[in-house]
């Protein structure tokens, strides 16, 4: 009877052991997310110089959203360098205005993150990220919700999907767009 009360005991532990390891691996990984999330508003949020005048992370950002915004870049600074050496050197040239990484053009003036739901294959991530802008009224709400993928090195962001208030559908398909339309 003992064995027997023993070994129930012992899968019992067991059990909540495992549930709670299951939980505990999920936490760091919405941390990191969060982690990622924070890095990209505090680096890149308050102003388009950022873009302008750092490399793109590796650590920060996936490859092909790497590219994409290197390409969107360079296209605007062989348009700033074309209209300088021009003959009508005073037209504007194509440059980011707004904020990139946000729906509203204005920007933010906070952002919380809502959610963060992993994919249980561990190699993707989609965060809910709350925006607010009070700098002049009307006071605005958002959310954007923020695609990061996990390449085995660790989470990178690879695209923001925008909300409705906004002009763009995504992050990808601005920076497309934006490229493209210096041809």
């Amino acid at each position: 009877m003992m064995k027997h009360l023993l070994l129930c005991l012992g899968l019992f532990t067991l059990l909540i052991s495992c549930k709670k390891n299951e939980t505990n691996t999920s936490a760091p990984a919405q941390a990191l997310v969060s982690q990622k999330i924070n890095e990209l508003y505090s680096q890149y949020g308050t102003s388009n110089d950022a873009l302008y005048n750092k490399p793109f992370s590796d650590d920060l950002f996936s490859p092909e959203l790497k590219k994409a915004l290197e390409h969107a870049i360079n296209a605007s600074k062989e348009d700033i360098e074309k209209v300088k050496n021009s003959d009508h050197p005073d037209e504007k040239p194509l440059l980011f205005e707004g904020a990139v990484f946000s729906s509203l053009y204005e920007g933010y003036s906070s952002y919380t993150i809502k959610s963060v739901k992993i994919d249980p294959s561990g190699t993707s991530a989609d965060a809910n990220v709350h925006f607010e802008y009070t700098s002049s009224p009307p006071k605005v709400i958002w959310t954007d919700k923020i695609h990061l993928i996990n390449n085995g090195k660790g989470w990178r962001i690879d695209n923001i999907r925008f909300d409705s208030i906004g002009n763009a559908k995504d992050l990808k398909a601005n920076l497309r767009e934006f490229a493209e339309s210096k041809k």
